[in-house]
């Protein structure tokens, strides 16, 4: 198992959860942060550090966001996707969008 991102992330990218992160398994896009599965080892310490709550066990994702998993994965490996170690302040209008649902059409790849 690993830990997935979900669409809570999109458009607010808060990194918090980076700086906690023991083996870099983070990538970073335009407007959204993914865990790399393969490096992910299920410590969890990165869940409690998320402000939107957008992190979850792939055990314990809510229904709505099973479609994560993969996107994720598949995200983690494109080459524009590289490895973030370090917090960066959040997107600029990450406020507005933290509290909004159903943000996958709001996704840059």
């Amino acid at each position: 198992m690993t830990h997935v991102v979900t669409e809570s992330c999109i458009r607010c990218k808060y990194t918090d959860c980076v700086d906690v992160c023991p083996v870099d398994c983070f990538r970073e896009g335009p407007n959204f942060l993914t865990i790399d599965p393969d490096e992910c080892i299920d410590c969890a310490v990165c869940i409690p550090e998320c402000p939107v709550s957008a992190i979850y066990a792939e055990e314990d994702l809510p229904k709505d966001q099973l479609h994560m998993t993969a996107l994720n994965a598949e995200l983690a490996l494109l080459p524009g996707w590289k490895s973030i170690t370090k917090r960066k302040d959040a997107l600029p209008d990450a406020e507005e969008w933290k509290d909004r649902t159903g943000k996958l059409s709001q996704l840059i790849r």
